[in-house]
């Protein structure tokens, strides 16, 4: 069997199972985006850098185009990539997964002391231990220990052993402590904590701090609904509607710290930091509010 025909029944398989995927190349990585998709020039398939307008039908913006439709992986269109496949490569948050991707032997000793068994997978250098649940994703979260769920690919190793648990709090900790253990030297991110909007600097804006605060907390509740996909669609969504209730103001109407807060919201359901400020810009920017 070539390693394309071997690439593309194994993807079918999960797919039937719920499972999106994605042709990996001989390097691990997702194929390259087609030309018209490269530097995300196409706007970006949705949650991505941008929530952008990408209608490819090629396996472009890597896990972003992972898919469960067998029309889709046997399509002309990604019957190139398969021919180059050197893997298949799965969406874990898009099935309701997580990936504990344990590097090392000393990661996966660590894990066997720290967290509860569950269904594990032999990789090259360690092992993958697979949770039921979707959580935010992140690299070395602790040595040789990386989290792969929203946003995120991982590589198809086979079914493996064990039975799948739920995603325990001790996972969820480690991305919880990530995010707020700094770095040497460093603050660990530059979004603060809960603010509150105050009228008193908002000389310039037609509305009070009531009809500010409530419009801010459906759109918070609207973006911590989105913790499997669409959180990057959803902030740019409420950014730019939370901007249009303040486009006939006068100003300035100090809307800082809503777009802080918008980002937060955004980052804590697993939007990297820097997409969501540009969601957040752009929401504001399409309608011109005062920051």
């Amino acid at each position: 069997m070539s390693a394309y025909v071997g690439c593309l029944h194994i993807a079918l398989d999960l797919a039937a199972r719920g499972v999106p995927v994605l042709p990996l190349s001989r390097d691990k990585r997702p194929v390259a985006n087609c030309r018209a998709c490269r530097e995300n020039a196409c706007g970006g398939r949705p949650v991505m850098k941008t929530p952008g307008p990408c209608r490819c039908v090629r396996p472009c913006h890597g896990w972003a185009a992972a898919t469960t439709d067998p029309e889709t992986l046997t399509s002309g269109a990604w019957g190139w990539a398969w021919r180059q496949a050197g893997s298949v490569g799965y969406h874990p948050g898009g099935a309701g997964l997580t990936v504990v991707d344990l590097d090392s032997p000393d990661a996966v000793v660590w894990a066997h002391n720290a967290l509860p068994a569950t269904r594990a997978v032999s990789s090259t250098r360690g092992q993958h231990w697979i949770y039921l649940g979707a959580m935010g994703s992140h690299n070395a979260v602790r040595p040789g220990v990386d989290l792969k769920s929203s946003m995120a690919y991982a590589r198809w190793l086979g079914p493996g052993t064990g039975a799948m648990v739920r995603l325990p709090a001790a996972v969820r900790a480690l991305l919880a402590r990530e995010e707020t253990t700094p770095a040497r030297g460093r603050v660990v991110s530059s979004i603060p904590g809960p603010t509150t909007f105050s009228r008193d600097v908002a000389g310039g804006c037609r509305h009070n701090e009531t009809f500010i605060s409530e419009g801010l907390s459906r759109g918070l509740a609207l973006i911590a609904a989105k913790r499997e996909s669409g959180a990057g669609g959803q902030t740019f969504g409420v950014a730019r509607f939370l901007a249009a209730q303040h486009a006939n103001c006068p100003g300035p109407c100090a809307l800082g710290p809503v777009r802080e807060q918008l980002v937060a919201a955004a980052v804590a359901v697993g939007v990297p930091e820097r997409y969501a400020e540009r969601a957040v810009a752009r929401g504001f920017a399409n309608v011109g509010a005062a920051a």
